[in-house]
């Protein structure tokens, strides 16, 4: 049976620092992806010229905003309206809702060229929502990195899996026992808090969801807590 995905437009009920940390991470994702050459809002600023190969007009010519901009003036606005005024929270709301509409603009082109290919649309930095209502086993899912995120901190992200509703997350210390560190809905930022700095960590996770209620647990990934 062929898939029909959409991208998903969770993103616009994240918090301002989530949506700014969605739009960064799908900036790098499609940033010089060959699979999607031409998005709607472009990436990264373009070079003011006449016009690009082929006599097309340029964007930035045409005064359209890229998504490097709008996300740095969306940050600008956050950290100005955590010690302004009522002004400066609207300007925050503006900067906010013009980041969401491009992201809403790209995601419609992405998937338009990934409706049948998971691996493709999930590429691009959106997750993917399938339009099969037939619950289906989920896939492993797969640890992509960890980074410290200050001190006591790590941050995870996962490949984000098909129909999983939340990811559970597992940690040892050392040669320690497993334990629960919590049970997270975003595949993309999985913040691990009040860690002991000095100490390696292992983290593995599982999706919840699908027919089968949870998926095979992850191979296991380490870092140590700053």
């Amino acid at each position: 049976m062929i898939m029909n995905l959409r991208a998903s437009r969770d993103f616009t009920s994240y918090s301002d620092l989530d949506v700014g940390g969605f739009t960064r991470n799908h900036i790098a994702c499609m940033n010089g992806n060959p699979a999607f050459p031409n998005p709607p809002v472009p990436l990264v600023p373009i070079t003011l010229t006449s016009a690009q190969p082929g006599g097309q007009p340029n964007a930035a010519a045409d005064g359209q905003t890229d998504m490097t901009t709008l996300e740095d003036v969306f940050e600008a606005a956050i950290t100005a309206a955590y010690s302004g005024g009522p002004q400066q929270t609207a300007a925050k709301e503006a900067a906010r809702s013009a980041v969401l509409d491009a992201l809403r603009k790209n995601a419609n082109y992405v998937q338009t060229l990934a409706s049948h290919d998971l691996e493709m649309l999930l590429s691009s930095g959106f997750t993917a929502v399938s339009t099969n209502r037939a619950q289906a086993p989920l896939d492993q899912p797969v640890i992509a990195a960890i980074d410290n995120l200050g001190t006591t901190k790590l941050l995870v992200r996962v490949t984000p899996i098909l129909n999983a509703r939340n990811y559970q997350v597992q940690i040892s210390a050392g040669t320690g026992a497993w334990e629960d560190a919590g049970i997270f809905p975003k595949a993309r930022r999985i913040v691990l808090e009040r860690l002991t700095p000095g100490t390696i960590y292992n983290v593995r996770l599982r999706a919840l969801g699908g027919s089968s209620g949870y998926s095979d647990w992850s191979v296991a990934a380490a870092l140590m807590a700053t």
